[in-house]
This record gives C-alpha cells, sequence and structure tokens, in this order.
C-alpha cells in the first residue's frame, strides 16, 4: 500500500473534486475532512469515499454549488435544507450558526436534511469544544438504502447512526466519543473488502440471517449487526432514538426510497460550558478525570486504558509524521480519476 503524506493527500482529493464540478470552497471542505478522518485512523470515512462521492456528483445525487437554506428558526433553533449539498459543507455551516447561537442563549439546537454524506462525524462536535463549548452531533441516512439489522432481525432496516460527544479539556488530545450505533461503520466493511481482509465474527450477518467473517456477503444481501453483540438491543435502541432525531424530527421519514439517493439527516446541539460553571475549572477537571481513568491497573493482556479520543490523537501525530497507508484499490480509483480528468501529470499521478 503506498504511504501519502495528508497534504498531498488533500491536494489530490480536493483537485478530483473540483474536476468533478465542486467549488473550491466545498472540495476543501470534503478532502480536509476525509484526510482528516484517515489521521485519525477512521480509514473508512476517509479518502476512499472520494470516489464514491464523485460517482453521486456524475449521477446528480449531490449537487455542487447547492444554496443551503434556512427553513426555520428562533433564537435558539435552526432548521436547514442543504439542497443536496455536499454534507461536509453544509453540516458545517450548521454547526457555526449553532455555536453562534449559542454564545448569546447559552444552549443552541439545529437539525439539517437534503444533504449528502457528513463523513466523520466527530468533526462537528469537536468544532464547538474547540469553541469552550459542548458540542452533540447524531446523523442517519434518512431513507437511503439501510445497512443494519435491528435486533433479533436479519434484514437491514437501521442505519448506522453515529452519535459523538466533544467535551473542551486542557489535554492535548481531544476528548471525545465518536461512535457508530452498529458493531462496525459500513465503511469498515468496504475497506475490509478493499484489503482483502476478513472481518470478526459479529460484525455481519450474511442474507440468510448467518454470522459470517467474509466481508463481501455484506453486499450480497447481508447487513450490519447492531452495537452490543449479544446485548446488541441496546445498540439498536440506540439507533432508533436517532433515527427519531434524524430522520423523523428533521422530516426524512423513514424506510427507504427508490432512488437510493444518501441523504443525511443531522440533529446538533451545543452547551456553553460557562453558563455552568467556569470553563478553565470544567477543562482542567476533565483533564484530572482523564488522567484518573487512565490511572487504573490494566486488565490481563490490556495495554492499559486510554480516555475517548486519546488513540485518535496518537494516531493523528503519528500519521501526520510517517504518512497515511492507503489501500491498493483506492489509490488506483484515485489514480483513473486523474487520468479520466487530466490531471494525474500535475498531480503527480502518471
Amino acid at each position: 500500500m503506498p504511504i501519502v503524506k495528508a497534504d498531498r493527500l488533500t491536494r489530490v482529493s480536493a483537485a478530483l473534486l473540483r474536476a468533478a464540478g465542486a467549488s473550491e470552497e466545498e472540495a476543501d471542505a470534503v478532502a480536509i475532512g476525509c484526510v482528516n478522518a484517515n489521521l485519525a485512523g477512521h480509514d473508512s470515512h476517509g479518502v476512499i469515499a472520494v470516489p464514491a462521492y464523485i460517482d453521486r456528483i456524475k449521477s446528480g445525487h449531490i449537487v455542487p454549488g447547492a444554496k443551503w437554506a434556512i427553513v426555520q428558526e428562533s433564537p435558539t433553533t435552526t432548521v436547514i435544507d442543504g439542497h443536496w449539498g455536499f454534507g461536509f459543507h453544509v453540516n458545517a455551516k450548521a454547526m457555526a450558526l449553532t455555536i453562534e447561537k449559542a454564545k448569546t442563549a447559552n444552549v443552541a439546537a439545529c437539525t439539517v436534511f437534503r444533504q449528502s454524506h457528513v463523513g466523520r462525524l466527530a468533526a462537528y462536535p469537536l468544532m464547538a469544544m474547540r469553541e469552550g463549548m459542548i458540542g452533540i452531533a447524531t446523523a442517519d441516512s434518512g431513507r437511503s438504502p439501510k445497512h443494519v439489522a435491528p435486533f433479533g432481525g436479519k434484514e437491514a432496516r437501521l442505519g448506522t447512526n453515529p452519535i459523538s460527544i466533544a467535551v473542551p479539556s486542557d489535554l492535548e488530545a481531544p476528548f471525545y466519543l465518536d461512535m457508530a450505533t452498529s458493531a462496525v461503520a459500513a465503511g469498515k466493511i468496504q475497506l475490509a473488502v478493499a484489503r482483502g481482509e476478513e472481518i470478526p465474527t459479529g460484525w455481519i450477518i450474511d442474507a440468510e440471517g448467518r454470522h459470517t467473517t467474509d466481508p463481501t456477503q455484506y453486499r450480497k444481501g447481508g447487513a450490519l449487526l447492531p452495537l452490543g453483540g449479544t446485548e446488541g438491543y441496546k445498540g439498536s435502541g440506540l439507533a432508533a432514538m436517532v433515527e427519531v432525531l434524524c430522520g423523523l424530527l428533521t422530516g426524512l421519514g423513514f424506510g427507504v426510497e427508490p432512488t437510493g439517493r444518501h441523504n443525511d439527516g443531522c440533529f446538533m446541539a451545543v452547551f456553553n460550558v460557562a453558563a455552568f460553571r467556569p470553563l478553565q475549572e470544567f477543562k482542567r477537571e476533565v483533564a484530572e478525570f482523564a488522567r484518573y481513568l487512565k490511572s487504573t491497573p490494566p486488565s490481563e493482556g490490556s495495554k492499559g486504558v486510554y480516555y475517548p479520543g486519546e488513540i485518535e490523537g496518537l494516531r493523528e501525530q503519528q500519521r501526520l509524521r510517517d504518512g497515511i497507508e492507503i489501500e491498493d484499490a483506492t489509490w488506483d480509483k484515485l489514480c483513473a480519476l486523474a487520468r479520466e480528468y487530466r490531471l494525474d501529470t500535475v498531480l503527480g499521478l502518471a
């Protein structure tokens, strides 16, 4: 697998997206968002997705230059129609607006609908964290094709429906949660296929509802399993609540409509820490809490305790220094797109 520096990977991705019709601002938002996911070790949401986004532009499922619009708002709430624009771009604008409202009102929330895939969900709560606020985001795929079987079922009826919460602290690596309510994100199955790897038991079932370690069975009528293994009703329940916040509260609805158009619905909220207690005291105590967790004696076979977000922070430092491994199948697709747009020589991909 080629190892590519983050800045080069960003330039390549942005150039391909611009060639496909994205504006400079949109292309940069998507490219930076994807590469940041790679840096954090979430390769399922990294540049592996760029060819799929370009396919969606070609099919009309993503509309470059779409003007997002505020449908309804109050001093503390906003409803935003993305008009099928890039989720990376629309959702970041929505979170920025919600943060500004929270600076005045201390608490603010928004819903966003009719936008494409928003990428790694943590990107948006982390925006609030950097402003000294607690950010929460949940997302679902509207009435796009589903990927996750409800607990006890063998047919996909739910999305991967992630939840992310970011908290300001004095820690070097951010303190945040970013999790799918499925056993894994769908992109991790795609990644395993691209790398020719088996997957652990408990990630997916095949079309007959049987557990399998073959990731190719997922695209042959299989389904992801909810988070929790034998206690998968917990992940299934969380996914159902995300569906309510991001599918029903946004008006996207539930089930699957036939076009297959990816349609991320999001619910996001921001809480101004200073409205509850002094920010610096809070940040210091969050850091002390993280160190308290890390001081726990390790269990058998464990390397020790990491606080939420710490592994991603460590991985980002390593990948910024050493570069990002890109699986051959993804690199080949990026090179093919460069040739298609006659950018292979300019981008050094000839």
